[in-house]
C-alpha cells in the first residue's frame, strides 16, 4: 500500500472533493438525480469494449522527452496538487482517459508515461488479469531495490503469471483463515490498550495523540496475528517496530512525495529525493531486527509456508512485507480516515451507531461475528469511509496486450505494454455511479443500497469480489473491514461522542482527541 507514512513526507495538497465533480460533471450530463446503478456501460465486465461508444484516440502529451516529465511533475508536487493535476487535464482534454506523466519520473523512473483512467468507469478494467499485468508496478513507474526485502521481489511485485505468485498469494490466505477465530479477541485487546492510553492522555494534556496510538495499535496486531500473540514489547524489538517499519517505508517511497517545504525549497527537494533513489543501506540495520523477529517468532506461520513449498527466508520476508507495508501502513491511515469522517459527521450519527452497537451486542450476548453482520449502519460507515476517501489512491498495471479502454463516453485504444495508471479519488467519487459523490453520506450502503458496493473499490478490487491466489486482490481485504467495523464497536461501546481536530496531510489525515464522552447506557 502506498498511503503510509505520517508527517514525515506528505504530498502538497490533500485531496480536494470538489475538483472531481467539478470537472467530470460537463462529461455527465446524462446522469439522473437518483442513487442508483451505474449506466450498463459502466456494469459491463471491465475487459469488454463498449461497441456503442465512440472509439477515439487518447487525448493529452507527455511533453518534451525529461522536460515533459519534470514539468508535470513539478505541477503534481509543487504547483497544482495532486487533485488539481488531474482535474484541470480532464476539462483541457473534456476526458476522463488521458495521456500524462506520473512521479517519480527522471531519473528514477526510466519511463514516467502513462495512460490515466480518471472515472469509475474505466478504473475496473486494473483489476482485470487477463487483460492487465502487475508485475513491478506496486508503486508505479519505479520500483525500490529489492536490497529492502532481503533480494526478493516479494508478492505485492510478483504479476498473477508468475508461478511464485499463486505460491505466496495462498500462504497469506491460508494464515488469516487459520486465524479467523483470533481476530476479534486480539484486535478488541488492541483497541482497549489503545483507548485506555488516549484517556491517560487526555487526563495529563487535554489532548490525545490518536496517530501514533493507533500506529502503535496496527503494528501490535499484526505482530501479534503472525506470530502466535506474542507481544512486540516481549521481543528485540520492544517498543522500536512502528518506528523501524515507518523508516523503512520512508527510503522506499520517498520519490513519491513531497516534505511540503516552504516554496523556496521546493525545486532544492526535487533534486535530492528524485534524482537517485535512497540506498536500501540505509535501513539494514532496522530491517534486519525486523526479520529476526518475525523468523523468531511467526514459526507456525513459517512452518505453514515450508509446507507448501516456500522457502522459510523467502516466506519470512514475505510475512515482513505484508505485515509492514501492506497491513500496518495501510491501516495507521484507515482508522484515521474513519474517525475524521465520523467526527466530522456530528452527534446525531454517533448516536444512531452508540443505539445500534449497544442494542445488537446486548441481543447477541457479546461481540460476535454474528453481532458484527446485524450491524447495517456500522458496516455502511466502513464502506462510506472507504469510498469517499480511498486509503489507497493509486493503482497501475501494464497492458498484457492491445485492447480498448471505455469510460462513460467513449471507448480508446490502448496498445501492448503501456502503463495504465488510476487515480482511485475520481473512480470511487464518480458522480456517474453516486448521487453525491462528494458527499459522506453514513446509510449509504444500507439496504438496497448494498447494491452499490460493486463500486467501492479500495482493495485492488469491487467490495463484493474475492480475494483468490489467482488475482492481485487484497488478501487481507475482509480483515481491514471487519477491523474497521471492531474499531467502531469499541469505540462506542466506550463512549457517547468525542471531539477532534485534525490537519490534513497528503498521506492522510492527522487526528487529536480533545475529549470523550464516557457512554452513558450500556
Amino acid at each position: 500500500m502506498i498511503s503510509l507514512i505520517k508527517n514525515k513526507i506528505n504530498h502538497l495538497a490533500p485531496p480536494t472533493h470538489h475538483y472531481s465533480s467539478l470537472l467530470l460533471l460537463p462529461l455527465s450530463s446524462k446522469h439522473t438525480s437518483s442513487t442508483m446503478a451505474a449506466p450498463s456501460s459502466e456494469t459491463k465486465s471491465p475487459s469488454s469494449s463498449n461497441t456503442q461508444l465512440p472509439l477515439k484516440p487518447i487525448p493529452g502529451s507527455y511533453g518534451m522527452p525529461f522536460f515533459g516529465a519534470i514539468s508535470d511533475r513539478h505541477n503534481y508536487f509543487y504547483h497544482q496538487g495532486r487533485d488539481k493535476f488531474f482535474a484541470t487535464r480532464i476539462e483541457k482534454h473534456n476526458s476522463t482517459v488521458i495521456r500524462t506523466n506520473m512521479p517519480p519520473g527522471p531519473f528514477i523512473s526510466s519511463d514516467p508515461r502513462v495512460v490515466a483512467l480518471l472515472d469509475g468507469a474505466s478504473f475496473p478494467i486494473l483489476f482485470d488479469n487477463d487483460k492487465v499485468e502487475k508485475l513491478n508496478v506496486l508503486d508505479g513507474t519505479f520500483m525500490p531495490s529489492t536490497k529492502f526485502t532481503g533480494g526478493f521481489r516479494v508478492c505485492a511485485y510478483l504479476d498473477t503469471t508468475e508461478p511464485n505468485h499463486a505460491l505466496i498469494k495462498q500462504f497469506f490466505l491460508n494464515v488469516l483463515a487459520k486465524r479467523k477465530d483470533s481476530f476479534v479477541p486480539l484486535f478488541r485487546n488492541c483497541l482497549q490498550e489503545s483507548f485506555a492510553e488516549i484517556e491517560d492522555q487526555l487526563s495529563k494534556n487535554t489532548k490525545a495523540d490518536f496517530n501514533t496510538v493507533f500506529s502503535d495499535a496496527s503494528f501490535n496486531f499484526m505482530f501479534r496475528l503472525f506470530c502466535d500473540g506474542k507481544d512486540p514489547s516481549q521481543t528485540n524489538l520492544g517498543s522500536k517496530g512502528p518506528k523501524l517499519v515507518d523508516t523503512w517505508l520512508l527510503f522506499q517511497l520517498a520519490p513519491l512525495a513531497t516534505l511540503g517545504l516552504p516554496k523556496i525549497f521546493n525545486y532544492i527537494e526535487d533534486f535530492l529525493i528524485r534524482t537517485l533513489p535512497f540506498p536500501a543501506c540505509l535501513t539494514k540495520s532496522g530491517y534486519k531486527n525486523l526479520y529476526e523477529a518475525f523468523k523468531t517468532h511467526a514459526t507456525t506461520a513459517l512452518d505453514e509456508a515450508e509446507k507448501l513449498g516456500l522457502k522459510r527466508n523467502e516466506a519470512c520476508h514475505n510475512v515482513v512485507f505484508t505485515a509492514g507495508f501492506n497491513a500496518y501502513g495501510g491501516l495507521k491511515n484507515q482508522f484515521p480516515y474513519v474517525l475524521k469522517w465520523l467526527g466530522l459527521s456530528g452527534e446525531k450519527l454517533h448516536a444512531d451507531l452508540a443505539r445500534e452497537v449497544r442494542r445488537v451486542v446486548n441481543d447477541e450476548g457479546g461481540v460476535t461475528f454474528t453481532a458484527l453482520e446485524n450491524m447495517p449502519l456500522v458496516k455502511s460507515v466502513v464502506y462510506e469511509v472507504m469510498r469517499i476517501e480511498p486509503a489507497v489512491p493509486y493503482q497501475y498495471a501494464r497492458a498484457r496486450e492491445n485492447l480498448v479502454v471505455s469510460s462513460h463516453d467513449a471507448s480508446f485504444e490502448v496498445k501492448k505494454g503501456e502503463m495504465l495508471f488510476g487515480y482511485q479519488p475520481f473512480a470511487t467519487r464518480d458522480p456517474r455511479i453516486f448521487e453525491d459523490a462528494e458527499v459522506f453520506v453514513p446509510r449509504r450502503f444500507v439496504g438496497e443500497g448494498e447494491k452499490m458496493l460493486k463500486h467501492v473499490l479500495w482493495s485492488n478490487g469491487r467490495e463484493t469480489e474475492e480475494p483468490s491466489a489467482s488475482n492481485k486482490q487484497c488478501p487481507g481485504k475482509n480483515l481491514v473491514v471487519l477491523l474497521c467495523r471492531l474499531f467502531l464497536v469499541e469505540l462506542f461501546l466506550r463512549y457517547d461522542t468525542f471531539e477532534f481536530e485534525y490537519t490534513q496531510a497528503g498521506f492522510g489525515p492527522t487526528i487529536t482527541i480533545k475529549s470523550l464522552t464516557k457512554a452513558s447506557t450500556i
